[in-house]
């Protein structure tokens, strides 16, 4: 069966016109583990989209389009949601926490890296987010690191192939704050700009 690949296209039945796409995520600033992602991007980087342009990241929570304006369509996303969430966040101040990374995995339309949420941590995260907002996805949640997303129709057996025959290594790191960010709607795999973040309190 092959993967779904992305399209070098616009994509105006979803964006309608607007432009920042806005969520909950964790960046990756372990040296390692970074330069770890990057060794495998450039491995598959034959089957991968480019340009990519996203930096490594976990979602956290997908809130949707960010607006200042009432709420319009269903993805709409508030300043005022925003405003709740952060003040959500901050009163009820969370540690710091672990993730482990596990093995190679592919999605339909993408290449990622598995996260072990060890301590439930993210899951608790995201039901204090639920309380102001309902999310936008509708799929089930599975932290992960996107590497990349497929380019061209390839055989979804020939990638697993692939994966089984590279060396993989596993890491533990400490996640320590969360940041919301947009990125640009109209840009196929364009990087995520820091709009707010949280520093969590000490483990």
């Amino acid at each position: 069966m092959p993967v779904v690949p992305t399209l070098a296209q616009d994509y105006p039945e979803w964006h309608k016109g607007r432009t920042d796409y806005s969520l909950w995520y964790l960046e990756i600033q372990s040296p390692e583990l970074l330069l770890y992602l990057d060794h495998l991007r450039q491995h598959f980087s034959d089957l991968l989209f480019t340009p990519n342009t996203r930096q490594f990241h976990i979602t956290l929570f997908i809130c949707g389009f960010l607006t200042t304006h009432q709420q319009v369509w269903d993805d709409d996303f508030s300043q005022q949601r925003l405003q709740w969430q952060i003040e959500l966040l901050n009163r009820e101040k969370k540690s710091s926490f672990k993730l482990k990374t596990r093995n190679l995995n592919s999605f339909e339309s993408a290449l990622f890296i598995e996260i072990e949420d060890i301590e439930g941590s993210l899951a608790e995260v995201r039901q204090q987010l639920y309380t102001c907002s309902a999310e936008v996805a509708a799929l089930q949640y599975c932290p992960h690191i996107t590497l990349g997303l497929y380019k061209d129709k390839i055989n979804s057996d020939a990638v697993f192939e692939r994966m089984q025959n590279i060396s993989q290594q596993q890491f533990e790191f400490q996640a320590e704050q969360l940041t919301f960010g947009t990125y640009h709607a109209q840009t196929l795999q364009g990087p995520l700009t820091p709009y707010h973040q949280v520093i969590l309190g000490e483990a």
